[in-house]
């Protein structure tokens, strides 16, 4: 264990014996940092926080402060922030801890969070996502496996980003962005993420479907209801099932628009 001497370490906190603690770091004394663990300097993880195996944490990073609720009580000791396996959080990135009874805000296995993020009090991350430089999650957001975030997007409470999502740099979303598709400006797709679905592995066949898919619900001319209605008719991959499942589960918070660009001929 390296733990350097001006980093304070409460009692209680329970450290892998291979754990790295750089300068002036602050661990709190229901923080569970597991193996391999590195974390920078000047870090502070209070509340109950847990890391998993693997996860690098950069300089000035703060995990676990209080959720920016006005109604929340501070001297709540029942929620946290929970980080699963080999995740690379960089510098100055903040996640507050959840609001709900019992709870943590999550974040799964793999993920790279770039510096200046900042996951709200709920939110969840899945597996291998990528949140830019600067990118603004507020309360309860959930974002699905293998998403990309762009650098200063931001995203309003509750909201949910699909499956291999892309999300362009300074977008606004207050809308959900189904899977496999490309955010841009505010509340809009532009068409399929069709660079990620290739270098995830999706078939051809899986990637037409995706853009069968994605005509029917965008340029059919019918709304969305009558959209999920014609795609009830037809037999459909599981990719292509669970765009449409998705949009069936967003009708409250509704779907981001489409722009009008014309899909290209290998979108």
């Amino acid at each position: 264990m390296k733990i350097h001497p001006t980093a304070i370490i409460a009692d209680g906190a329970k450290l892998a014996p291979d754990v790295e603690i750089g300068p002036f770091s602050i661990i709190g004394a229901d923080v569970e940092i597991g193996r391999g663990c590195a974390i920078g300097a000047h870090v502070i993880l209070e509340h109950r926080v847990v890391l998993g195996e693997g996860t690098k944490v950069g300089h000035g990073t703060i995990l676990g402060a209080n959720p920016q609720d006005l109604g929340f009580d501070a001297k709540r000791t029942d929620t946290g922030v929970r980080v699963g396996k080999n995740n690379t959080i960089r510098e100055h990135v903040t996640i507050n801890r959840a609001t709900r009874e019992n709870g943590d805000t999550m974040v799964g296995d793999d993920n790279f969070l770039m510096t200046g993020c900042h996951l709200g009090h709920d939110c969840r991350l899945g597996n291998r996502v990528i949140v830019a430089n600067g990118v603004l999650l507020a309360g309860h957001v959930n974002v699905a496996d293998s998403a990309f975030l762009g650098g200063g997007s931001v995203f309003h409470q509750f909201v949910t980003v699909g499956r291999l999502a892309m999300v362009q740099g300074d977008s606004g979303c207050s809308k959900n962005v189904p899977p496999y598709t490309v955010a841009s400006r505010l509340n809009t797709v532009v068409g399929l993420n069709s660079i990620g679905l290739r270098r995830a592995g999706l078939s051809a066949e899986a990637r037409l479907q995706l853009k069968r898919a994605f005509k029917l619900l965008y340029l059919s001319h019918l709304n969305v209801t009558q959209a999920l209605e014609a795609a009830a008719k037809e037999n459909w991959g599981p990719e292509a099932s669970q765009f449409f499942e998705f949009v069936r589960a967003s009708k409250k918070r509704g779907i981001c628009d489409y722009s009008g660009k014309e899909l290209g001929a290998d979108e």
